[in-house]
């Protein structure tokens, strides 16, 4: 019971008290016809019944008194006449019988079945000397009776039904007039959830809503201030973790590119200044170059060096030739939008960012034969997308690399996301496109 009242709508609580009191009124009134009705039957016809026992008593008296008695019966006959209720029947003739008529069909056959209507039938025995000649019976019509009972009924299921059904539909007005106040709050709640703390949330409804809405109104006008607080952070933030990268991928390239060409010039001399090429000079040569190698990939990982000399869309298409450079057997298919220098550093470096994110996780963990990269401006949006076919992992979740490129994200107001459709493992991110982040110099 207890599960069932709580599925149950605001304004099925309040009407289901009105309903259960209409029920028991209904229920009510049948009872009492059910347990009154045979007495009260029996009382309004009482007299009726008496009368049919008096006239037989007479009839007898008098036929023990008359000289003639069957001609005295036959005077009786012919003047008692059509009576209604009482009338006088020959021995050997059938008893009649008196259906309870519905009072021209005006009361519903269902009521009439549903009454207690006893046998109020009498039959009063008429003899003359010792032999009986016929009796006297009563078969009351009970048409009026149960007209009467009907309106009763009526009565009764009206006088307790239908204040009940004013008040409920009362309840239904002030119910739906609450519950729509509150809709809008839970409506406008939910919206704050989401990150949108201009939704309307109108203050109407009774006091109490009224302040619920008021207040949920100052929270969010807080939520908003706080979430712009934590954005302008957060852009703070990767603002200077980009400086801080840039510091050191110009400490890498200034000091340990020289020292690394060094060591690879000294090292090839040394090999092509020996008589015969000697082992461990030509592996110190390798193990230069392969540190050089590393060292470009450190730098471009920690700040695209060419990205403000060759702009947003050229450091991308730099950053898909060393995928294949890397991954011959890849097959990249990209559609890099030619407008993306415009954009400001802070989203160039985001976007580009984003897309080396998603397409290291392919080179190195995806297992693909075909991947899709595309960054184009849609709009007042820049979409960035890169999906392979590779097969789906155990866990389809952010690794460390997404879960930062998402922070970053979400300080520019963007979405990142990671799906799996149609065979296919999708990282999508929208970055709104402001006029503040267009570079106008």
């Amino acid at each position: 019971m207890r599960k069932v009242w709580d599925v149950l709508s605001f304004r099925q609580r309040l009407l289901l008290p009105i309903a259960a009191m209409i029920v028991s009124a209904l229920i009510s009134g049948a009872v009492a016809l059910l347990v009154f009705s045979p007495d009260q039957f029996e009382y309004e016809n009482e007299q009726e019944a008496g009368s049919a026992r008096a006239v037989a008593n007479a009839l007898n008296a008098a036929l023990k008194a008359s000289r003639n008695p069957e001609e005295t019966l036959d005077a009786f006959g012919t003047n008692l006449g059509n009576a209604e209720a009482v009338g006088y029947l020959r021995a050997g003739t059938a008893a009649p019988t008196r259906a309870a008529r519905s009072q021209g069909g005006r009361v519903p056959a269902w009521f009439v079945s549903n009454l207690a209507i006893p046998d109020l039938a009498k039959s009063y025995p008429v003899d003359i000397g010792a032999a009986p000649v016929g009796a006297i019976v009563f078969t009351p019509d009970l048409s009026a009776d149960i007209w009467e009972k009907w309106m009763g009924f009526l009565a009764i299921v009206s006088t307790g039904s239908l204040p009940m059904l004013f008040a409920a539909f009362g309840t239904h007005l002030v119910a739906g007039r609450t519950i729509r106040p509150m809709e809008q709050l839970g409506t406008g709640l939910a919206r704050m959830r989401e990150g949108d703390y201009d939704a309307v949330i109108p203050l109407t409804g009774p006091p109490e809503i009224r302040e619920s809405c008021r207040e949920a109104k100052q929270l969010a006008a807080t939520l908003k201030q706080l979430s712009r607080d934590n954005r302008d952070l957060l852009r703070k933030l990767v603002s200077l973790q980009d400086e801080e990268r840039r510091r050191i991928a110009r400490e890498l390239h200034d000091e340990m590119g020289p020292l690394l060409f060094a060591i690879r010039a000294n090292a090839t001399a040394l090999s092509e200044s020996a008589s015969e090429p000697s082992a461990p000079s030509q592996r110190l040569a390798e193990v230069a170059e392969a540190l050089q190698q590393a060292n470009k990939r450190i730098l471009q990982g920690l700040s695209p060096l060419y990205l403000e000399e060759l702009g947003l869309s050229g450091s991308l298409d730099a950053l898909l030739r060393d995928a294949r450079t890397r991954a011959p057997n890849l097959r990249i298919r990209s559609n890099i939008g030619r407008n993306l220098d415009g954009l400001d550093g802070l989203l160039s470096q985001t976007t580009y960012r984003v897309m080396q994110e998603g397409v290291t996780n392919v080179l190195r963990h995806a297992n693909a034969s075909h991947m899709e990269v595309s960054a184009l401006i849609d709009g007042e949006n820049l979409g960035i997308e890169v999906a392979d076919d590779g097969p789906l992992l155990p866990d389809l979740k952010f690794g460390r690399g997404l879960t930062g490129m998402s922070e970053r994200v979400r300080a520019l107001d963007g979405k990142l996301e990671l799906s799996r459709e149609n065979g296919r493992t999708t990282v999508r991110c929208s970055l709104p496109i402001h006029p503040a982040t267009l570079d106008r110099s």
